[in-house]
Formats: C-alpha cells, structure tokens, sequence
C-alpha cells in the first residue's frame, strides 16, 4: 500500500492539457478546504476587528516571501535546473546546496532583521491599528508570522525541484496540507489563544506545505545541505535572473498593502471584507489560471530552449483559449450568483447581512477582473521561459502603479462626492450599509489588472505575431455563450426563489446550484452549436483519466 503511494505521487505528467487540469483537480481540493477555512472564520469572527488583525498581520510576512523567496522560484529555477540536469546529476546538485545555502542565509537574516523593525512597520504601514491594544496585538501576530515565508521559501524552493521533474502530483499536496493546518488552527486552537491561534494554525501548516515534499527530494538525492562554499558564479546567475521577478511579483504585493492601509482606516471588518471577497474570487483563478501557468511553465521553457517557436506560440495560444474559455463563464456566475455564494459559504454565526451584502459587491468587482487576472499570469510564465524578465517587471510595477493610484482617487471621489457614492451604491445594492466605502479596493484591484492584462497582450502580439487571431474566436465564443448562460441563471433565480426557502442555508444553495447549472447547460449547448473546439479538447482530457495518467520517462533535457 505504502509503495502505491509512493508511485502515485511519483508520477510523472508532461502534457500541458493533462498536467493543468490534474493541478486544477487538486486545487479544487485546496479551495474546497480554504473555503472551509474561510466560513470557519466568518463564523467565529466575522467581518471583525479581530479577522482584520489577523489579515493585517500577514502584510509585511507576505511582503518578505514574495520578495526575497521569489529570488529562487519556480519560475527561476526551473530552467536551470533542467540545464544542470542535463549536464549531470553532480553538477544539479551542487547548484542545488549553492542556491539553498544562499537563499536559507539571507531570508533568515531579513526576517531577524525585520522582527526588531515590525513596531515602526506597523506605526508607519497601518495607521488604523498604530494605538493601544491593537497595535500591540499586531506587532506579536506579526513576529510570529516571519516563520510563515522562512517555512514557505523553502517550500518554494523544493517545489522548484519536483516541477522540474514534474511530479505535480507533490507540488498539488502542498496547498491542501497548508490549509489543514489552518483548519487545525482555527478549530482547535483559536478557542484556546483567541486569533493567535489562527496564526499558530498558519506555522503548522507551512510545516506540512514543505514536508510533504522532502522524501521525494531525498529519495532521488536532491535534498540540499547547508554549506557556506558558496559558488557565487552561480548565485550571480540566479539573481540576474531572479531579481527583476523579485520586483514584479512585489509589485503587487505592494499595492495590495496599501489597500490594506487604507481600509485600515475604514469603519472596523472592512479588512475582513475585502479579504473574504479576495479569497472567493482566488478560486477560479487557483483553480484555473494557476494550475494551466504552472503546467505551462515547463513545457514552453523546452520548447523555447530547443528553439522550437512555432509550438512555443501553439502551447501559449492553447493556454489562453481554455484560461478564457474556463474563466468567462465563471466570471459570469459570479457575477449573477454573488449573494448566493457569500451567504452560502460564509452566511453564518458572526458573519451579519451588513457583511453579506458588502462582500457579494466586492466578489462582484474582482470578479469582472477575472480574466485580466487568470492570463496575466500565463503572460508572466510564458516571459519568464523565454528568458524576458525586463518586460513582465516594467508591465507589473505601472499595472500596480495604476492600483494605487486608482485606490487613492477612487477613495477620493467616494469620500468627498455624493453622486459618485450614490452611484456606486446603488449599482451594487448596497445604499445606506456603513462601510461601503470598501468597495473602492476591488476596484481600483480591478482597474489595474485590466489596465496591465492588456499592456501584456499588445507587447506579446507584437512579439509574437499571429497570438492574437486564434484566441479571438474563443473569446467571442465564450463571450456569448456567458452572456446567455449569466441570462438564463438570473432568471431561474427569480423561479427557484418561489421553490426554495431562500432564509436557510439549504434554500439559498439549491437555489444558487440548480440556477447555475442551468445556465451552464444552456451556455454548453450553445457551444457545441457554436463548434467550439474548447469544449471536446476539456472532454477529452477529462476522458483520459489523468489522475491514472501513464508514468513516463523524462524528457532529454532532464534525463
């Protein structure tokens, strides 16, 4: 039974299609667990001041992984990793220790560094909690959290590992373990420490998130050692590298944080809100757009490598028809089904019709950044295996630019005029709940990401000529089978609320579940009309079973 085990999570996978949508079966698994995590968090805390502390204290801990981890990502290190592979197994692994030793050192220097700065962080950072209690409460929930990107950096790194022999079945373990632990967390040890609890959840999670990727490493004798012979030949390879993705992916995390600081001024939950909203929209864009990047990276950075354009072009345009053909439609579902979705995942205990409605408008403005946000990601991968690093890290830093810019002027406007408040309001239904001024972070979020999607397409179209044509049929496809799909939901809406007792959970859920899959069906048929070529390519990768997907022998490259 163990040895099946073994061999099961030791599979290789190297179709794109196959390997994106075993990431996807698995991040299903993650969300599903993360949504539980989250209606554990409205229940016992609601849209609070003490969930907001909580989301605050991961600001500056979150700051430090995206930065300096990101220095040996997978993005990064793949590539390299299949160069020394090729060359010999002595040659990978001393790259290996090398890069270990010198990330290892400098992240634990940081996070030491940082933990006697987070007091003067938090004063300067977030305003809104920089007095009393509060501020004391922030400062330790921080500090404890700086284990959060030391145990996930080297996580990060081993993933770097199992992708580049792509065993995807580990890599797919790892967020689903982390979200177990927060579960821990939340159940078992928030009764007893309060929301510190919540944060010793999180430490016990990135526990699990790098150990279950250890006897892999091991058994195929890649686990890394410590040493201070340090070739830093090598390392200045890496950086030159990694460092311009080191800016880009903190980017946004930098404007995330300033929409933090600026809802941290905002009436008490308004933390709460915008992450709830946050993290429900993550679902189809885990599920989807991460799983086909990272099942993409590999594969585009040897078809790159072996100078073969034509089926790096192909790969990439397969990869943007099925991001958009998955994404428009759930777009269009959350949209319509936003109430639906909040009350049923997170409708309980603490969490009040004030937070309902306030985080159904704000699911609904991430939600029309969807699609921007999903290829957004394939655009960086399919960068990064090229070797361009210079275009996604200048798209990046004015994309989050514009974030903070917008989450400023769009404070602004609500703030100092009636009419624009008003309108807002009303197009979200949320007239007269106090603390709507929230909804002001999604959108400049959105805003954004639409402004920087579309800076991507244009360079990558003039880069690579003829992207653009192919995808537009299955944008236009996807678009019109949403449209009547988004249509027909509403209506059955308005029939299934005179079937169902829309005040119980089991009410608003049949009512939300049998008027979506409604919609989807009709949005189906219409795209079999259609002949949409999107539709039997996900048949047929389904049909193949990929969880019992062939083990086979690596590819030259990595032999």
């Amino acid at each position: 039974m163990v040895h099946k085990i073994l061999r099961f999570l030791n599979k290789e996978i190297s179709s794109l299609h196959e390997a994106a949508y075993l990431l996807g079966f698995f991040a299903i698994f993650s969300q599903l667990l993360a949504l539980v995590r989250d209606r554990l968090f409205a229940n016992h805390f609601g849209a609070s001041h003490a969930l907001d502390l909580y989301y605050t204290a991961f600001r500056i801990p979150d700051f430090i992984f995206v930065t300096i981890a990101s220095l040996v990502s997978i993005s990064v290190l793949v590539p390299f990793l299949i160069e020394k592979v090729s060359r010999s197994k002595d040659e990978a692994k001393q790259f290996i220790d090398s890069v270990f030793s010198a990330f290892f050192f400098l992240i634990v220097f940081v996070c030491v560094i940082v933990f006697f700065l987070i007091p003067y962080l938090v004063d300067f950072l977030f305003p809104g909690f920089a007095v009393g209690e509060s501020r004391t409460q922030l400062i330790e929930l921080s500090r404890i959290l700086l284990l959060s990107p030391i145990l996930l950096g080297i996580s990060n790194f081993f993933g770097s590992i199992t992708q580049m022999a792509n065993r995807f079945f580990i890599y797919a373990l790892s967020p689903i373990l982390y979200n177990i632990g927060i579960i821990f967390g939340v159940i078992f040890l928030s009764p007893i420490y309060g929301v510190k609890g919540l944060v010793f959840g999180v430490i016990i999670g990135a526990l699990l998130h790098v150990g279950i990727q250890i006897p892999f490493i091991i058994s195929h004798g890649f686990f890394p050692k410590l040493t201070f012979k340090i070739h830093f030949a090598e390392i200045k390879r890496v950086i030159l590298v990694s460092l311009p993705r080191a800016f880009t992916v903190s980017a946004p995390e930098i404007a995330r944080l300033v929409l933090v600081a600026l809802a941290s001024v905002m009436v008490a939950g308004s933390i709460s809100v915008f992450s709830f909203a946050s993290n429900l929209q993550s679902v189809p864009l885990s599920i989807i757009a991460v799983s086909y990047s990272l099942a993409a990276l590999p594969i585009l950075t040897r078809h790159f490598v072996s100078g073969d354009r034509k089926k790096f072009i192909e790969q990439m345009i397969a990869g943007c028809q099925h991001v958009i053909f998955l994404s428009m439609p759930v777009m269009m579902l959350f949209v319509v089904l936003r109430a639906q979705i909040v009350r049923t995942i997170l409708g309980s205990g603490q969490f009040n019709w004030t937070d309902t409605k306030l985080t159904a408008a704000c699911l609904a403005i991430f939600a029309v950044s969807l699609i921007p946000q999903s290829l957004l990601l394939l655009f960086i991968r399919a960068y990064y295996s090229s070797g361009n690093t210079k275009t996604p890290l200048a798209v990046n830093i004015f994309s989050s630019g514009c974030i903070v810019f917008f989450g400023f002027l769009f404070t602004y406007l609500f703030s100092t005029f009636p009419v624009f408040q008003f309108f807002v309001e009303s197009l979200f239904k949320v007239t007269d709940l106090s603390g709507s001024i929230v909804l002001m972070m999604p959108l400049a979020y959105s805003f954004g990401s639409w402004i920087g999607f579309i800076i991507y397409w244009i360079l990558f179209e003039k880069e690579f000529k003829g992207f653009t044509q192919p995808v537009l049929s299955t944008v236009f496809q996807s678009f019109s089978a949403s449209i009547i799909m988004g249509f027909v939901t509403y209506k059955y809406l308005d029939i299934f609320d005179e079937i169902f007792n829309i005040n119980t959970l089991f009410g608003i859920f049949m009512q939300g579940l049998f008027s979506g899959l409604i919609g989807i069906f009709c949005g189906i048929v219409l795209l079999k009309l259609l002949k949409n070529k999107e539709v039997d390519e996900v048949w047929s990768a389904l049909h193949k079973k990929f969880w019992k997907a062939k083990v086979i022998g690596p590819d030259p490259e990595v032999s």
